[in-house]
């Protein structure tokens, strides 16, 4: 009987498995680094163990000082999550060393399938369809498009598609160097990249008497930079034949290693309906929610059952509905998918969908580790009522800190290709993106306004009306891609505001406004936090592309002068690390436009910054491994 877990990871899969662990009796440890010193997951545990410094390198990558931190506290098992040492061999191999159980499958079987290479070697034996490797020295025009793939780890690091046969060398340097940085091995491979497919996974669970349970099928087409976004189980649109393929691919799969535990077979399902292997995820998916909702189970539970040593029933449930989830991201995918950080103030939706999330009211966001905020996952016994729930709990959820891609998850879900099931696949954002990220422009002046009137009423102790006649009160917000100057009066008349004819005032608070406009009654709450304001409302009938809020920037009435930037200056868009230079870089150096110059890390993500024009390298301040904030002088470019 396992009576006490160490969760050897951060954030929401920690405090997943404290759930669990929590519904079952089971003591909880936390570890944490530094930055989690004040975590949700440190204060949610029964005891927790410092790791000391911020880098995960030095912390949750450290599986000698998590084998440690478990004897220390008293730990008889270990659950690695996801991300991190969870398909590591050898910490796996250490913990039971250790004398602790593992919560995950045989180290034997996290070997097969750690190097993805391998991994393809044995699934072809075992009979699994794959994608036929291509050499990168004899590939020709006639094999493109192509995908370079890092052989270890996953998430997204170390992939690259290439589509001009001249760029194939530099692109399997630059991904070398990302999988090396990443996962302490540059090794990498070619194949085909299927365009127009779909990723398509199934989830498996095996114990240790031989039974393997496949519970159905998982759609994470939605990715950005190969990373998934949206996933729903079942995945729509398939015939009964291809689920049967997948579901026997992966019980090959996992008998083929000795699998035990929870794992999941990940597939690329091209145009024609084939099916190929990708890779096996030896630990628990992120995306483990929308199976859980479907088949009624609490996989993490039933990872802990499998560790003592407990059978499996001979078949799973029966699947009921359909689940859709989400990742909430603290980033902005209007530009390049940047991370943000900052303080996130609120985090709150409504009633009746799952959230899983890793942080709190008032957490910080920063930059050493992925910025997903949160999942949140809807059921219902239909697709399309799952979609509109997850869509309706999303535009009306109230999140107030870093911009996040809320606005991309719900056009997301209601775009015409998303709905329908047959249009799915891996390249929606390529084709969709402009369109799912350019704001309603007539939409957010009603919402400064708001802004304007509830400061106006929290800043007077007579609740901002005036009984003599005066100039229009002012103020100037920054938000939605422009500034909005708002020019209003409040008397006993009520509202007169420029620029807003029709618009009525009902009721005025400091966190709340009640406007009739063009006969609509519409209520909009507000919230400050500094000279930053966030406004939210309730859908409109505007339609899927009008945001359920906006925030903005109170702008002084006196700009300061002295705020300029040179000409040419590339400014740190995150904080972050410079990760590495452009080769043989110096200062005095001719550059091209959008010619690669230097590339930071922030939250596991790689971004390159490239000249904004010809010119000369004027200006080269920084260098590989230092660490800068928003704002920091990265480079100056000279025409």
């Amino acid at each position: 009987m396992i009576r006490s877990v160490l969760v050897a990871n951060r954030g929401e899969i920690a405090r997943r498995v404290f759930r669990t662990c929590r519904e079952l009796g089971i003591s909880t440890v936390a570890v944490h680094s530094d930055a989690d010193a004040g975590a949700p997951h440190v204060r949610e545990a029964d005891t927790a163990v410092r790791l000391p410094g911020d880098a995960p390198a030095d912390t949750y990558l450290r599986g000698d000082l998590l084998v440690r931190a478990a004897r220390a506290a008293g730990a008889d098992a270990v659950h690695p999550g996801y991300g991190f040492l969870s398909e590591n061999a050898g910490f796996a191999a250490a913990v039971a060393e250790a004398g602790l159980a593992w919560i995950g499958p045989p180290p034997a079987a996290i070997e097969a399938m750690a190097s993805k290479t391998r991994a393809k070697e044995l699934m072809a034996e075992a009979g699994v369809p794959l994608l036929a490797p291509v050499d990168p020295q004899r590939a020709t025009e006639a094999d493109l498009p192509l995908l370079v793939k890092a052989a270890a780890g996953g998430g997204g690091r170390g992939m690259r598609v290439v589509a001009e046969l001249d760029a194939l060398e530099g692109e399997l340097n630059a991904a070398g160097a990302e999988a090396e940085a990443a996962f302490g091995d540059g090794e990498v491979f070619v194949e085909h990249y299927v365009v127009g497919g779909r990723h398509v996974e199934v989830q498996i669970l095996a114990d240790g008497h031989g039974t393997v349970w496949t519970l159905g099928t998982r759609d994470c087409s939605l990715q950005r930079r190969h990373q998934k976004v949206i996933e729903e189980a079942p995945a729509p649109g398939l015939s009964e034949e291809l689920r049967t393929t997948l579901h026997g691919a992966a019980e090959r799969a996992a008998r083929a290693i000795g699998y035990r535990g929870a794992g999941t077979v990940e597939f690329l399902v091209d145009r024609t309906g084939r099916a190929y292997f990708l890779e096996m995820n030896t630990r628990l998916q992120v995306e483990h929610p929308v199976t859980e909702a479907v088949y009624r189970l609490d996989l993490v539970a039933l990872q802990l059952s499998i560790a003592e040593g407990r059978p499996l029933d001979t078949a799973p449930p029966q699947p009921h509905g359909h689940a859709v989830e989400a990742r909430l991201y603290a980033e902005d995918p209007a530009a390049g998918w940047q991370p943000q950080t900052g303080t996130l103030h609120r985090l709150a939706l409504p009633d009746g969908v799952r959230l899983d999330s890793g942080v709190t009211d008032g957490d910080t966001i920063g930059v050493h580790y992925d910025p997903m905020l949160a999942k949140v996952i809807a059921w219902a016994p239909s697709r399309d009522e799952a979609v509109r729930k997850l869509a309706g709990a999303l535009a009306r959820a109230a999140i107030h800190g870093p911009v996040t891609n809320r606005d991309l998850l719900v056009r997301s879900l209601r775009h015409p290709e998303f709905t329908d099931p047959g249009a799915l696949d891996t390249g929606f954002y390529d084709r969709h993106l402009a369109e799912l990220t350019t704001n309603d422009p007539d939409g957010a002046p009603v919402f400064a306004l708001a802004a304007a009137l509830a400061d106006a009423h929290g800043r007077s102790r007579f609740g901002g009306f005036r009984n003599v006649p005066s100039g229009p009160q002012t103020k100037t917000y920054a938000g939605a891609g422009t500034e909005h100057t708002i020019r209003y009066r409040l008397g006993r008349d009520g509202l007169r505001a420029e620029d807003f004819p029709g618009v009525r005032l009902l009721a005025l608070g400091p966190d709340e406004v009640v406007l009739e406009i063009d006969g609509l009654r519409r209520q909009f709450a507000v919230a400050r936090y500094g000279d930053r304001v966030h406004v939210d409302a309730p859908p409109s009938p505007g339609g899927a592309t009008t945001p359920t809020s906006h925030t903005f920037t109170a702008l002084p009435r006196f700009p300061d002068p002295t705020a300029r930037t040179e000409p040419g200056s590339l400014l740190a868009p995150m904080p972050g690390t410079v990760v590495r230079i452009a080769e043989d870089l110096t200062e005095g150096d001719q550059v091209k436009a959008g010619q690669p110059l230097l590339w930071l890390e922030a939250m596991k993500m790689e971004h390159k910054i490239t000249a904004p024009s010809a010119g000369t390298l004027t200006t080269l301040p920084v260098h590989p491994g230092q660490q800068v904030e928003v704002g920091t002088l990265l480079a100056v470019v000279t025409d």
